[in-house]
């Protein structure tokens, strides 16, 4: 069985710092691609970054230059370092990797419980 188990939310006032951590485990064989989304009730949820095989990033456009991710491949985790964080970046954060797993040896998209990021005017 594949998890996805995310920290690192909280509130944080306008303009701070906050970094989120997503470690996938279980019995992977190989993670193709890692990322991060957001959702705000009533709203669809929407890709913020992506960080695929080999270190190639993309950023939603309203997190560019402000946003961060990164990847440890031995640790099977993603992180997301969010500065100059902005009232609109309030949302529930939820991980997402794309994760070939020994069970069926075929690659399935997966999704953490999701963590609340809170910023405060």
């Amino acid at each position: 069985q594949v998890q996805l188990v995310e920290s690192g939310g909280g509130l944080v006032q306008a303009g701070g710092s906050l970094r989120l951590s997503c470690a996938a485990s279980g019995s992977i064989v190989s993670i193709k691609t890692m990322g991060w989304y957001r959702q705000n009730p009533g709203n669809q949820r929407e890709p913020v970054a992506v960080i695929v095989s080999g270190s190639s990033t993309n950023y939603a456009d309203s997190v560019k230059g402000r946003f961060t991710i990164s990847r440890d491949y031995a640790k099977n985790t993603v992180y997301l370092q969010m500065n100059s964080l902005k009232p609109e970046d309030t949302a529930v954060y939820y991980c997402n990797a794309n994760i070939r797993s020994l069970a069926t040896m075929t690659s399935n998209n997966y999704w953490g419980q999701g963590t609340q990021v809170t910023v405060s005017s």
